[in-house]
Parts: structure tokens; sequence; C-alpha cells
């Protein structure tokens, strides 16, 4: 496996690539066009339902903003609309949201740019994250490296078919400013404090240099009104935990309780995702395999269910992974007890005890965020039937994944560029 020369990946765990050979380079979403999602839907269960299903396609709209405007159109809360996956800013998505307690007929007067809601149906409970079959990708790479370009994109090709590391993508930890799981950590230590000033306060280069200004201020200062004053109109979260925190001062943790409960829950499950990214790329370094399982291992099946690799049946399990039917997980620890069986449960129990974070900490976060933590399972490898068609300096990719998986974990074993070209 090659290692990735790119700091901002090493910090987020994201170390290594599954094939050794050169990338394609070339560009992201150089429009939104190019990258397009469509969401693969569970079928509706209740037509009768409180819960009205609308197939959302909007184009170039942060998803909570987007939800943000529907609602004030339809003159709810927003917290009355849920739904099933976050989906990328700079694309063309298409995705189902449930609205609770709204007509047809309301739905059909919202009128807002680059954004279409079409009713589908009903249901009886709200759309929950994970409540979909999956995700079809189509995305166009631009400007790519001219040399030898189809036989690195056939290796790429082959690499992905066989399984790449199933990295948490950069889009987890924000796209502008990686920087949700640094918040959920400072949340999960009690730090509330540090955590908003974290969330206000950090800067990043790609953003202008009068952001950077505002934020380097609050947190040099702890300024919350010179914040307001500050902080560019569209930084609608930072400007309302600064808000807050003028008019209670010190309330850092009423400060962080503004932000939208789900946004609020993904700051914290954000830091399982680099715990997971993080002994994943643990794993590359102590020599195992993605597909090849260690006596100690977790497996989890398609259906589901999971199982532990013994001596006994560790080549019934090879068996398994190599017939699909299984692949080998990492337990991303939560509010939970966690139980070692093997090398890579203490690898998660030494990152766990190295960053200062036990169950005890996700339990006071499932309580304070009002979500619980409780730890799960997630492949370690992630492999998708890709195909590729070259134009010209452009790749196009089209190929379908499971929910929780990034297309951009794809993307970029193909590019093997830096992050900041494919955001």
């Amino acid at each position: 496996m090659m290692p990735s020369p790119y700091p901002l990946e090493k910090d987020l765990g994201m170390r290594y690539y599954a094939s050794d050979s050169p990338g394609i380079g070339g560009r992201l979403r150089s429009s939104p066009e190019d990258f397009v999602v469509e969401e693969l839907p569970l079928p509706i269960s209740d037509p009768n339902g409180p819960y009205l299903i609308c197939r959302l396609t909007k184009k170039n709209w942060e998803l909570q903003q987007a939800v943000k405007e529907i609602a004030k159109h339809l003159g709810i809360s927003h917290r009355r609309i849920a739904w099933a996956g976050t989906k990328d800013k700079n694309a063309v998505t298409t995705q189902f949201i449930s609205i609770y307690d709204v007509t047809p007929e309301a739905v059909g007067l919202v009128r807002i740019k680059d954004i279409l809601l079409e009713v589908v149906g009903r249901s009886q409970h709200p759309l929950s994250l994970g409540d979909l079959a999956g995700n079809r990708f189509d995305i166009v790479i631009r400007d790519c490296n001219p040399e030898e370009l189809a036989k690195r994109v056939q290796a790429a090709t082959e690499a992905v078919s066989a399984g790449v590391p199933n990295y948490y993508g950069l889009q987890r930890f924000g796209v502008v400013r990686p920087v949700t799981h640094i918040v959920g950590e400072e949340i999960l230590k009690g730090n509330y404090e540090g955590a908003v000033v974290t969330y206000i306060g950090r800067t990043y280069p790609l953003e202008t240099e009068t952001a950077q200004r505002a934020r380097r201020n609050f947190a040099e200062t702890r300024d919350a009104r010179a914040a307001l004053a500050d902080l560019p109109i569209q930084m609608t979260y930072e400007r309302a935990m600064a808000n807050h925190l003028v008019a209670n001062p010190g309330d850092y943790a009423g400060a962080l309780r503004v932000l939208p409960p789900k946004l609020l829950s993904l700051l914290v499950s954000a830091f399982q995702s680099y715990l997971f990214n993080c002994a994943l790329s643990s794993r590359i370094d102590a020599g195992f395999s993605l597909t090849e399982p260690e006596v100690g291992d977790r497996l989890l099946f398609a259906n589901g269910r999971e199982d532990i690799v013994s001596s006994r049946n560790r080549q019934a399990a090879l068996m398994q992974i190599r017939r699909g039917r299984c692949r080998i997980a990492l337990f991303i620890p939560g509010s939970e007890p966690m139980a070692s069986h093997g090398p890579m449960d203490e690898i998660m129990q030494d990152l766990m005890e190295k960053s200062g974070i036990t169950a005890e900490d996700f339990e006071r976060a499932s309580r304070f965020v009002e979500t619980k933590f409780a730890g799960t399972l997630r492949a370690i490898s992630l492999s998708a039937d890709v195909q590729a068609d070259i134009s010209g300096e452009s790749v196009r990719l089209r190929f379908t994944l499971p929910p929780g998986h990034y297309a951009t974990t794809v993307c970029r074993e193909f590019m093997k560029a830096d992050p900041y070209v494919m955001i």
C-alpha cells in the first residue's frame, strides 16, 4: 500500500492508498454538475402516516441550510424535517426527507432557487440517518494527468474492485474547515469552552482573510460581542453561538446547544469517525490485510450478523470474505463497555487511552447532546464495481455504494491528489 503524502489526510487518519500505482490527478467538482448523487430509498412504510416523504433535489446547497430554508417557506420549525443521509454541498444531489404534519399542497407551493421538492408518499415514522438502500454516483474528474491515463484508470478500477481502506471521507470532518472531530473531542471531555472556541475560532487556509481574522480575534480574546460584529453574515452557526454568549456570558454549554441537534450529535460522532480512520491506518502499519482475517478480528455480515475470528474458524472466515458474505470490521467505541478480542481492539483501546476518552465520557456526551453514542462496527474495506470512461483529460466514474460509505474514498484512490482539490 502507498502512504499518502498529504498532511491533511494524515491529520485525519487517512494515511494509505490501496494501490501503489500513480494517481490520475485532476480536480473534482469543477461545477456542481460534475458530482451527481442519487439516494436509493427504502420502501415507504404507510400511505396514511403523519410524515410526508419528499424527494429533495438540490444544487450547491448545504443540507442543514436547505432544510432551514424549506422550513421557513413552509412556516414550520426545521426540527420537523428529517433525512436519511447527509449529502455534499458542491454537487447535484437527490435524496429523501420526511416532514411532519404538512400537506402536499403546502409543499407544492415551495419555490426556492436550485431546490426542487416532490411529494412521493407518507410514513408512520420520520426518516433517520441510515434509512436508505445506498447512493448512486456519477462523477467527472477533470484536468487529469494525460500520461498513461488509461493504464492508471485501469489500475485504480481494479484496486477499488478488490477493496480500498474504507475511510471516513474529508467531508465527514468539514470540507473547508475539517474541525468537527476536534470540537467533538472537546465535548466528550466536557470542555465546552474549548469546543466553542474551536468551532468559532479555529482557522483554516481556504477561508477568506476576513473570516480568519474574525476567528483569530475570538480565539485570542473570547470577546463574543466583537465576534458578532466581525464574523461574516453567512456564518450563521458561529454568529448564533456568539449571540448566545453576548446574552449569557460564559455559558459555553448553552452556546453549543444553539446548534441544530443533528449537527451537535455529528460533532461527537465525528470523533468516533476519526478514531476509526486512525485505527484502520494502524492496522495497515502493522502489516495486516484488509481482506485476510487475523485471529481476534471482528466480522460484519451483510445481514448485520457479527462474529469473531478464531484459530478454528479462520479459514472458513476467509472463504466467507472472498465470497462477499462478510467483511472484516473495526469496533468503534461509544458509551458501552468494549471487550477486547484481538490486536485491532487493543489498537482502538490504545487510541482511546491516548486521547483520554472513556465510555463514561460518551455517556455524558449522550446526555448533553440527547443522542445515544453506542459502539458500532464498520467494515474496514470498501469495494465497488466502477464504470470508468475517459474523454480527453476527463474521467467519468459511475458506481453505487452502501449507506455510510464515501464516494471521495473511491475518488481519492483514482486521483491520489491533494484533498483540497476534491472539495
